[in-house]
């Protein structure tokens, strides 16, 4: 068994598995703290690098594309405090780095373990129900339903539409983007059959990110979503489809298009056209009061 013990945490291995434990040090982020212990399978693995500095270095791993709904989910954006996969190590515990380091190298080569992409996910991603606030709204999620819920900082025509709630069969992706320099983040579900390009502020599958502390707890959710969806892996023909819509009867009238959706994009157009100038401020406000009215 190989092991490193740091303020930044603890990293055990003993030959199958990886086990990561986050320290309590104030610089060890919020995400990793939340996180808790991760057990990393040596199949989930790619590779392990140690980088030396003057006082102090870095420990990081390589997870196999695809191995973990985490890294999938946000993209590798996640920053140093809260990635779990890099741990700072002191100068002085070089020499304990290196064995790890090694130790680690050593069975993957033994036990033949490929560096390329996986099918399926290694790992299980964050336990649920998980429950996180942050930007302009709260995000509930129980394993199988997500739930929007807005706060006083949300765009008006956005919480208009009150709180919203989506399947995770009806997803078709979940992506988390941080806030960096003056571009707001967020946390976006992308929904079948309902593409939208409206920013995050605006669109009520998203939760708009300021870049605050709580901001990148919203990660979690991303890859507790991501891991309940299709690998990336899955073949298209392979993914679950939904059942064919049956034929309306002759008698009755034909469904009309969802009101709900069909009122916030028609929000969104009127924003658009006020913010060019082609509606005043009154017609924008009179037509924005109809809309919400028939909500």
């Amino acid at each position: 068994m190989a092991e490193i013990i740091q303020k930044d945490g603890t990293w055990t291995f003993d030959g199958d598995a990886l086990r990561l434990t986050p320290g309590r040090d104030k610089n060890v982020g919020l995400l990793r703290r939340t996180l808790g212990e991760l057990v990393v399978p040596l199949q989930a693995l790619a590779g392990i690098s140690l980088e030396q500095g003057k006082k102090s270095g870095r420990l990081k791993l390589r997870l196999r594309d695809g191995a973990d709904p985490l890294l999938h989910a946000t993209g590798g954006r996640l920053t140093e405090p809260h990635d779990p996969y890099q741990l700072i190590v002191d100068s002085d515990r070089y020499g304990v780095a290196e064995y790890f380091t090694e130790e680690v190298r050593t069975a993957l080569l033994l036990d033949q373990i490929p560096s390329g992409p996986v099918t399926e996910y290694l790992l299980p991603g964050p336990s649920v129900p998980l429950s996180v606030s942050a930007g302009d709204g709260t995000v509930g999620f129980d394993g199988e339903r997500i739930r929007l819920e807005w706060n006083w900082k949300t765009e008006d025509a956005k919480a208009a539409a009150g709180t919203r709630t989506l399947a995770v069969a009806d997803l078709t992706g979940v992506e988390w983007q941080p806030a960096v320099g003056l571009e707001n983040g967020h946390l976006r579900f992308s929904v079948r059959h309902s593409p939208t390009k409206a920013p995050a502020k605006y669109d009520p599958n998203s939760v708009e990110l300021w870049g605050f502390k709580k901001d990148p707890l919203m990660a979690l959710v991303a890859a507790a979503v991501q891991a309940r969806l299709p690998h990336p892996a899955t073949p298209a023909d392979d993914r679950p489809r939904e059942p064919e819509a049956a034929l309306p009867s002759p008698t009755a009238p034909a469904p009309a298009e969802d009101d709900h959706d069909a009122l916030l994009r028609r929000l969104r157009e009127l924003g658009e056209l006020h913010r060019s100038g082609v509606l005043t401020d009154e017609e924008f406000t009179l037509a924005k009061q109809a809309i919400l009215k028939r909500m």
